[in-house]
């Protein structure tokens, strides 16, 4: 028995997963990650990292970061506490939906966890304060593979729920996608 309905996105490779969420009177079990039921979604590799944030702040945005290859991880993003707004942009060369991005609305209460496949970049919004994710990352992380792109982008056009706000130094760093850029090389 599969733990998990796994739903195509409109971004080529990437899943929306809804957990099971099994109850009774003592309250309820959700499991997180299973290797053999996420492969169906296309998760192939071990799990290399477990990343947990909490941001305090509603209106907060983190992201949004990649990582180049052979460094280049699948993400599966779980919200545990809180409401997120997880979004992913295609940054893929050969995609079918190159530069193109997607947002699902992460929270304990709807069990929905969003599986990423190497080349896209993820962020998220904290849409309350207090909110809490979990991240299993296929590959640790590499400062020197690390790449990103700007919240506001124009070329992008993503929509924020909230006005965003208390972003990092780091990530108000990243640069504006630049005209000549083909895309990220996933494969050799």
């Amino acid at each position: 028995m599969s733990h998990f309905e796994i739903v195509d996105t409109p971004l080529a490779g990437v899943k929306k997963i809804i957990r099971a969420i099994i109850g009774d009177h003592r309250g309820s079990f959700t499991r997180l990650f299973c290797r053999e039921d996420l492969a169906a979604a296309g998760w192939r590799r071990e799990v290399a990292q477990i990343n947990h944030s909490r941001t305090g702040r509603q209106g907060t945005v983190r992201g949004l970061h990649y990582q180049l290859p052979p460094r280049a991880e699948m993400k599966l993003v779980s919200c545990i506490r809180g409401e997120g707004w997880d979004v992913v942009v295609d940054f893929r060369r050969d995609s079918p939906t190159f530069l193109q991005w997607h947002a699902e609305h992460l929270s304990p209460a709807n069990a929905v966890a969003l599986l990423v496949p190497e080349g896209l970049a993820h962020g998220f919004q904290a849409l309350c304060d207090d909110t809490e994710l979990i991240y299993c990352h296929s590959a640790a992380y590499a400062k020197d593979a690390e790449r990103g792109c700007r919240f506001d982008d124009p070329a992008l056009g993503i929509r924020w729920p909230l006005p965003p706000c208390n972003l990092s130094p780091r990530d108000l760093a990243h640069p504006l996608i630049a005209p000549h850029f083909h895309g990220v090389l996933t494969s050799p």
